[in-house]
């Protein structure tokens, strides 16, 4: 598991227990600072998705352009094969 994914757990796990502590002994602020925890650690989740999407996005391009260069330095080797047939 990745240093992030245990940082996110760890804001929401830490947080959900401050929020219910807070709950329980009446205190507001504490019941805030743990809903904060918690919201930060959504953020994290998120922002890991994202990063996550990108790089596969990144990936499927990065993909698709080798694909089209290789197809093109083929259809180059054919023609100057054919052209070369040609020629003699």
């Amino acid at each position: 598991m990745s240093e992030n994914k245990l940082k996110e757990m760890k804001d929401k796990v830490v947080g959900s227990v401050k929020e219910a502590t807070g709950k329980v002994t009446d205190n507001e602020e504490l019941e805030l600072k743990g809903k904060l925890q918690k919201g930060v650690g959504k953020a994290r989740e998120v922002a890991g998705d994202v990063a996550d999407k990108a790089k596969d996005v990144k990936d499927d391009v990065l993909d698709t352009v080798n694909k089209k260069l290789d197809d093109a330095e083929e259809n180059l080797d054919r023609k100057k094969r054919e052209k070369a047939a040609e020629d003699y």
